[in-house]
């Protein structure tokens, strides 16, 4: 038996999720969490086989619960499930550890199969992310101006997106401000902006928040 945990802070999309997975004879699910803390807490108690990730989650952003589930001595395979399109995240999150990423949009019933995927061992992405990973191997490949940041940077650019102001941010990830203003700094460097309007205006376009 497969043992999954969600973490994911809508209710609707755990009962969903749930729902879906009650189908399928070798998957229970044991545990959801409503956010990264409480579901750190529940990985390092209950140990499933496969925690159902969302990226986007009030307080410890979804990339901070993968680092750390991925320092676990008992390495449990963890699926990405989010709203943003797989070429936006799914290779950063794949090289932080994460054994698969499945956009929210896709089928239901693909969710089944890539938890049984990754649960064997294997990685789980869609033809459009693998057909980025194999540009990404071209040295004549820029790729998209937020695939310049570092994984820190893309955290401080959505929390500037969604309005968060530079004291907001450090509260948020512990940081000072001085710290979150010098990311602010590198992000429009790399991205060669000028204003977090700027900033803003590409997560939306391109979307990188909800």
């Amino acid at each position: 038996m497969i043992r999954v945990l969600i973490i994911d802070d809508h209710p609707i999309v755990r009962t969903g999720v749930r729902s879906l997975l009650e189908e399928a004879p070798d998957i229970e699910v044991v545990a959801e969490a409503a956010t990264g803390e409480d579901g750190l807490d529940l990985a390092e108690r209950i140990r499933p086989d496969v925690v159902v990730l969302d990226i986007s989650l009030p307080g410890m952003s979804g990339m901070e619960v993968l680092k750390n589930l991925k320092k676990e001595p008992r390495r449990v395979a963890v699926l990405v499930l989010s709203l943003h399109p797989e070429d936006r995240y799914a290779i950063r999150l794949l090289r932080a550890g994460a054994s698969g990423y499945l956009s929210k949009e896709a089928p239901p019933e693909t969710l089944i199969g890539a938890i049984r995927k990754v649960h064997s061992g294997g990685k789980f992405i869609s033809s459009e992310v693998a057909e980025r990973l194999a540009f990404n191997l071209d040295p004549e490949y820029e790729g998209l101006p937020h695939e310049r940041l570092s994984s820190r940077e893309i955290e401080v650019m959505r929390l500037l997106a969604s309005g968060k102001t530079v004291t907001e941010i450090g509260q948020q990830l512990e940081l000072s401000v001085k710290t979150v203003s010098t990311y602010r700094r590198r992000i429009l460097e790399k991205m060669m902006m000028k204003s977090t309007a700027e900033i803003v205006r590409y997560a939306v376009e391109n979307r990188l928040v909800e």
